[in-house]
């Protein structure tokens, strides 16, 4: 049984503590911080660690070129699969400044590793920023004792590492639940992310760190993650662009003194709670889009097969035309049946039906009245729902986006700055 938490933060699960500082990426001045500021525009380095070795899984980012930083992680992650922990920056993405990049990530793991007493392949290292700058290895080696002396289980500790992640996101990601297992023994599970902008199936703009303290061998480990993104995390569009340094990544320390095994009541358990977190964030994804003001789900029913469902919601979810007119709160169906029909799924278009947020639109292929009022109203709302259905066959799929707002080109037109 899974209990939901009205508080989450990373270090719920026994035996992990965490940390956020500044290294002044974000800050230049920081003897002048204001403190009533939000931490996240001045904290810029996290960790997350675990007091005894984990076995981890990850799964990355489908881009080709991908950040060093990352390229680093995925080598400990799946040559070893075990790790202690993770350190994250924001604001510099290291990626796309050669081998050296490699070296920088090395470097950074190397010095918290000396004062954790650990091996510097123990410590996964992720980036995520601005691309094609070399990491700043004198301001950041330069707070890392005061983030390893900083580790702490406290909540505190852990929000702020949270916010160091964070970049153009305008609200922390976190999520926990605690799992009765049939022994009655309790675990935990915990997840924090950061994403708001250039997410595009598979993985994007986005960094998870999830920690649990139950035991489970990194190969299930892997297909319990893998399982859980598929219909989550890679189903998240907000503007179709997909990056470089992303990865979803879970650290399983044991330390509750319960293991799972494949085919077990309680592997099921927790499988089925690290799906349910993974939506959770993927939905908070989605709506923390940058500059959203509309949060939509889109569902296709009745397609041929999977590859055409996918196909279709994907469309929906990327077209610039449909996200403009959900920002516009526009019911202008005929974006969405133009981006269905180009999606390259195959369907009769005498045979579809479309719904905004339950109010029938389209029926049969053609165009039905209905109430604008009503239509307003829906579109009005922060949460919108599209429904298409094609009587072609059984096969679903859905998809996370947003709207696109003026916002959005302002932040992505000076990103840089």
């Amino acid at each position: 049984m899974e209990e939901e938490l009205t508080r989450s933060y990373i270090t719920m699960p026994k035996g992990f503590k965490a940390n956020g500082v500044s290294a002044g990426m974000k800050c230049h001045d920081l003897a002048n911080i204001n403190k009533d500021d939000p931490k996240s525009s001045y904290l810029d380095v996290g960790m997350v660690m675990s007091d005894t070795l984990c076995n981890v899984a990850g799964v990355y980012t489908s881009n080709l070129v991908k950040g060093h930083s990352l390229v680093r992680s995925i080598d400990i992650i799946e040559n070893i699969g075990k790790a202690r922990g993770i350190i994250v920056n924001s604001k510099v993405a290291n990626a796309g400044v050669g081998a050296i990049g490699i070296e920088d990530a090395t470097k950074v793991a190397s010095c918290a590793s000396s004062l954790l007493g650990c091996d510097a392949k123990e410590i996964l290292t992720a980036s995520t920023g601005v691309i094609g700058s070399r990491l700043p290895l004198d301001k950041i080696t330069g707070v890392i004792p005061s983030l390893v002396e900083g580790l702490s289980e406290s909540e505190e500790s852990a929000h702020n590492a949270e916010y160091a992640m964070m970049t153009t996101d305008t609200v922390p990601k976190e999520v926990s639940a605690q799992i009765e297992l049939s022994s009655g023994k309790t675990v935990t599970i915990s997840g924090m992310a950061k994403g708001s902008g250039m997410i595009h199936p598979n993985l994007a703009t986005m960094i998870c760190v999830f920690t649990t303290d139950v035991g489970v061998e990194s190969a299930s480990l892997k297909k319990m993650l893998q399982k859980a993104v598929k219909y989550t995390f890679n189903r998240v569009s907000v503007d179709g662009d997909t990056s470089v340094c992303d990865m979803v990544v879970v650290l399983a320390n044991g330390a509750s003194g319960v293991c799972v095994e494949e085919g077990t009541e309680d592997y099921q358990l927790i499988e089925e709670a690290l799906c349910k977190l993974a939506e959770d964030i993927a939905r908070m994804l989605a709506a923390d889009g940058e500059g959203a003001t509309k949060f939509v789900e889109i569902e296709v029913r009745g397609a041929k097969d999977e590859k055409d469902a996918k196909l279709i919601v994907t469309s929906v979810a990327r077209s610039p035309l449909c996200k403009t007119a959900f920002f516009g709160e526009d019911a202008n169906i005929g974006r969405i049946l133009t981006a269905v029909g180009y999606s390259g799924a195959s369907f009769d278009p005498e045979k579809v039906d479309i719904r905004l947020s339950g109010l029938l639109m389209y029926k049969d292929g053609a165009a039905v009245a209905f109430d604008e009022e009503e239509a307003s109203r829906l579109l009005a709302c922060h949460d919108i729902k599209v429904d298409i259905t094609l009587y072609e066959g059984d096969a679903y799929d859905r998809m996370f986006t947003c709207d696109f707002s003026y916002d959005y080109v302002k932040i992505n037109g000076s990103y840089r700055s």
